[in-house]
């Protein structure tokens, strides 16, 4: 069991001067009902559904251009490891991008029975976006899955890797992925 570590880790991650293979690693789908915890149990606010858990997707990457299955989890855990990563997503229709935290993985604390992908976007929205297409391009990893004791060490932790995000986003390298084509609507 873990306690945040928020003092020992850096607010900065990643390679200064390029993105790290293996990413950026791109991700899109349709945007199902999560589990009901984002808001509920750790009062993370997301404004009707800003924690996705994005179920089928057709993910590419800069690596192959074939066929891909629809399983993310499977599909991505031959690129990324599981942890929490960061990066940039867009919705639907609208040309807007977003920071983005993303857990990929487990999630240990809640014995998670399969491996998902649950993307916060680092954005208050007044409504969901169940059913619409959510596009990702994950930029880089902060750190690894952890069980933790208590739900309010899950929740400094989560916090951090917000602030770790928006730090490392802000890195031209890391800045310039939200222009890429990807992320608009086609």
């Amino acid at each position: 069991m873990a306690e945040p570590e928020t003092q020992q880790r850096p607010l900065i991650v990643g390679n200064d001067s390029k993105v790290e293979e293996p990413y950026p690693v791109k991700l899109k789908g349709s945007v199902t009902k999560g589990f009901g915890r984002g808001g509920k149990d750790l009062g993370i606010p997301t404004g009707k559904a800003v924690i996705f858990i994005v179920e089928t997707l057709n993910p590419t990457t800069t690596k192959t251009s074939a066929n891909l299955p629809e399983d993310v989890s499977q599909y991505a855990g031959q690129f990324i490891e599981t942890g929490i990563l960061y990066g940039w997503a867009s919705i639907s229709d609208s040309s807007t991008v977003y920071p983005m935290v993303m857990s990929f993985g487990w999630n240990p604390f809640y014995k998670n029975e399969k491996r998902s992908a649950e993307v916060h976007i680092i954005h208050k929205f007044d409504h969901d976006f169940y059913g619409q297409e959510l596009r990702v391009i994950v930029a880089g990893y902060i750190r690894a899955e952890k069980n933790y004791t208590s739900l309010d060490a899950l929740i400094i932790d989560i916090n951090f890797d917000i602030k770790v995000a928006h730090n490392s986003l802000l890195r031209k390298p890391y800045n310039d992925l939200q222009y890429d084509s990807f992320l608009q609507p086609k």
